[in-house]
């Protein structure tokens, strides 16, 4: 990539969509509402034969710093900081007003080269609004229409020079919402997925994490929509972590941008490879939190649970007993996962979670040699013989991993069907206890073998 744009603007000018057409995905949460992003999201766009390290950031907002539209700002401003030129953006359709003049004015104090863009100009609504825009001072402005694509090739010309003009042969992004070609960017990187309630302190951790403000956190619930990617290494391991927004009970969400969320960190969640669930130890054991365990497990991925803000529990011993049981009791399929405590705010004990991040990860994608795992299930029917409904035995004859990510096995027998499932759950459990697969999901398929004398 030849440099970083940095897209600014006040709220609902089309910063997001214009972002999602110059990274070629729907990426960022776009809705008609002002207000709609937060944090700064981070990309890799193209215009033709220029690719570039794209930034949407929240709306300019003149607002107290100790607000949440202020510690927006402060986040805009990091953006701002670290581009190599701005993309100023205003609406054509509703004009010029006092909050643009205003933030011109910060951009010039910059001093970032800024090229200044109307959106929304499709048509001729737009007209009055576009020649409005001269008298910001900052150049002319160009023409655009980021919802129908107008208008890109004035804006190469514009950003080229800032920006090197150097030609790449390919181009990703940094969410692989669709799940394509996921692994061409940073296939050595492990992405892990931050997700819980909300206010759990999800953002927090990832901060404390990466050693920086990275991303908005405050006392308010419900301040992550999207789910942002930040590459980050760790003792000289590459990861990608991804903040999520809360996942609140299914009948609590009726607003369509908090289902728009919820969605992008179920994507996050199908495209991890390890997933932290974060619940806040002073409220414990909520149902939502076992449901989004579930989750976890039905999409098969490494799980690992955080207990945060645990300086501020006084029976320590009891409240990790009492969840360690829960845990086992309604989450089998996840038995033995690792549960680590800490406290995102004041940093202690955070130098556990990667260790059993790690760990986790490697059990995940374990491969297990066919024969020991033969010679295990002879062990298996010896100690407890399968069932023998309507007077005939289930004969089990051969097991095999067919692959790991989560370890997934196929067991040959005569009559799949008619096996009961306690003894599915039986060999499952074999597995764990053999073998050492403890916190991870575990595929057992059946699967009846080839009649020799058909």
């Amino acid at each position: 990539m030849s440099g970083t744009l940095a897209i600014i603007g006040r709220p609902n000018v089309g910063k997001s969509t214009l972002f999602n057409r110059l990274v070629g995905r729907r990426l960022a949460l776009v809705d008609d509402r002002p207000g709609v992003t937060r944090d700064r999201r981070e990309g890799e766009g193209r215009i033709a034969d220029l690719t570039f390290a794209v930034i949407d950031t929240a709306g300019l907002d003149d607002a107290p710093p100790s607000t949440l539209e202020g510690r927006m700002r402060a986040q805009t401003e990091a953006a701002i900081a670290e581009s190599d030129v701005c993309l100023f953006l205003v609406d054509a359709r509703s004009g010029i007003t006092p909050l643009d003049r205003h933030f011109a004015d910060l951009l010039r104090r910059s001093g970032k080269p800024v090229v200044l863009a109307a959106n929304k100009c499709e048509g001729r609504a737009g007209e009055s609004g576009l020649y409005e825009a001269f008298e910001l001072g900052l150049g002319e402005p160009i023409a655009l229409s980021a919802e129908h694509g107008e208008g890109l090739s004035e804006l190469y010309d514009a950003i080229a020079p800032h920006l090197g003009g150097e030609a790449a042969d390919s181009f990703g992004d940094e969410h692989e919402a669709d799940g394509e070609n996921e692994d061409e960017e940073a296939p050595h990187a492990l992405r892990l997925a931050v997700i819980g309630r909300p206010n759990t302190g999800k953002s927090t951790m990832i901060n404390a994490l990466v050693g920086e403000d990275r991303l908005l956190t405050g006392p308010e619930a419900g301040i992550t929509r999207d789910s942002i990617a930040i590459d980050w290494t760790w003792r000289g391991r590459e990861i990608r972590l991804y903040d999520t927004a809360g996942m609140r009970r299914r009948s609590r969400v009726t607003e369509k941008l908090e289902k728009l969320a919820v969605a992008d960190t179920l994507r996050a969640v199908r495209f991890a490879e390890v997933v932290v669930l974060m619940i806040d130890a002073t409220q414990p054991f909520e149902k939502q939190d076992l449901h989004i365990a579930d989750l976890v497990a039905r999409e098969g991925r490494a799980c690992v649970i955080a207990l945060n803000k645990w300086d501020l529990v006084t029976d320590k011993r009891g409240v990790r007993a009492e969840l360690e049981e829960m845990v086992d009791r309604l989450l089998p399929q996840l038995k033995g996962v690792p549960i680590v405590t800490l406290s995102a705010l004041t940093g202690k004990s955070l130098d556990t979670l990667l260790p059993a991040v790690l760990h986790i990860y490697e059990v995940w994608q374990q491969r297990l040699p066919t024969a020991e795992l033969n010679r295990w299930l002879s062990e298996a029917l010896q100690a407890h013989p399968p069932p023998a409904p309507g007077g005939r035995r289930i004969r089990l004859r051969y097991i095999t991993q067919v692959k790991g990510r989560p370890p997934t096995f196929i067991v040959f027998c005569s009559r799949p069907q008619a096996l009961p499932d306690a003894y599915r759950r039986y060999l499952v459990n074999g597995l764990r206890e053999a073998f050492d697969l403890w916190g991870v999901p575990i595929r057992l398929h059946l699967r009846k073998g080839d009649n020799p004398y058909a």
